[in-house]
């Protein structure tokens, strides 16, 4: 059975997931950047995003008969908010963090104390990410900081899946990961020594 969180998520609920589950989002999603982090952490937030879940995503939008249509809306690297979204999550309660790449020390520090998970979108995958979000509710500061780095609110329905890589608890897939790697690295290592 489909595990779908529905917007607005609460601090419990997110407080709840594990690194390893898989989610899905319905509801209300935004997407920021870089500019449009730094923009939010400079004037404030556009529209109310209490839990909701932030998209780390520079969607292909379109107009479509007065609106917009998201033609594309894959994830973007993670890593480049790292130098702020530690700021950005104690100033703006949301509790789902979408991107690809995974997030550094300061951002599992602060998905601790606020409450809220990192979660990995597949790369690649923009047409069918697409595919779930049935609007395109506001953008705010399309002229000035352009499509891709705008922020854009969409409503999405299942929305995934994500699987939650950095939990409210201080865990990592990626820091396990990484221990992986260094076990077997050695191991090879020494297999290698070993048949000398």
């Amino acid at each position: 059975m489909k595990r779908i969180l529905e917007t607005p998520i609460s601090e419990q609920q997110a407080r709840d997931l594990r690194v390893g589950d898989v989610i899905y989002i319905t509801g209300t999603m935004f997407t920021a950047r870089d500019e449009a982090h730094l923009k939010m952490l400079e004037e404030g937030e556009p529209f109310p995003v209490s839990g909701l879940a932030l998209y780390h995503c520079g969607p292909v939008v379109e107009k479509d008969d007065g609106g917009w249509r998201i033609v594309s809306a894959g994830p973007t690297t993670s890593a480049r908010m790292e130098i702020f979204e530690d700021r950005f999550l104690e100033k703006f309660p949301v509790r789902v963090i979408i991107g690809k790449g995974g997030m550094g020390e300061k951002t599992l520090s602060a998905l601790h104390k606020v409450g809220a998970v990192y979660t990995h979108y597949t790369g690649g995958a923009g047409a069918l990410a697409a595919r779930a979000v049935k609007a395109v509710t506001d953008v705010h500061w399309l002229d000035e900081l352009g499509m891709p780095e705008a922020v854009w609110v969409l409503s999405v329905v299942e929305f995934g899946p994500l699987t939650v890589a950095m939990d409210a608890h201080g865990r990592s897939l990626y820091s396990t990961l990484a221990e992986t790697v260094d076990r077997n690295m050695q191991a090879i290592h020494d297999q290698i020594e070993r048949s000398r």
